[in-house]
């Protein structure tokens, strides 16, 4: 084998040539290509990233928030018992002033027609006294006479005999 000079720098100067020309006209905008895409690539992991980081931190506020929720749930279900077992607590007292209300003044009725019956019930004994009595000096007033009477006739009968 013999090595060939010429050949060999004819294969260098081609290569060079084909080099050259492949840099400018496909290794440049193939290499500018790649770079764009690099950027791109670098870019989308950049905003990856960011897009990450906000989840995180709306994932964080939203927890927050729904624990603030939760709190203020659970206020609102306290305050409601209270409202609630406040407003019984009122009911009952209304119901039970409202019943000795109601029983004073059943009270003040009963008093007020036993006061009106006791009336009427001296009403009419007085006036069955007053009946009584004038019965009892009708029969005394008819005694009387009879008596009287009885007397006259004693007293005739004694005068004719």
């Amino acid at each position: 084998m013999s090595f060939n000079w010429e050949s060999t720098v004819f294969t260098l100067i081609a290569f060079i040539i084909l080099y050259i020309l492949l840099n400018k006209y496909a290794f440049k905008p193939l290499f500018s290509v790649m770079e764009k895409r690099k950027e791109l690539v670098m870019g989308q992991l950049r905003d990856a990233e960011d897009n990450r980081k906000q989840a995180s931190e709306l994932l964080n506020e939203q927890k927050a928030a729904l624990q603030e929720a939760r709190k203020d749930a659970y206020e609102i279900i306290e305050q409601a018992k209270s409202t609630g077992s406040k407003q019984a607590d009122d009911l009952i007292a209304t119901a039970k002033s409202e019943s000795n209300r109601l029983k004073d003044e059943a009270i003040r009725d009963i008093e007020s027609e036993k006061n009106k019956a006791v009336a009427a019930l001296r009403s009419q004994v007085s006036g069955m006294s007053v009946m009584i009595a004038s019965k009892i000096i009708e029969k005394q007033i008819d005694e009387k006479s009879q008596e009287q009477l009885v007397g006259q006739y004693l007293k005739e009968v004694g005068d004719k005999a």
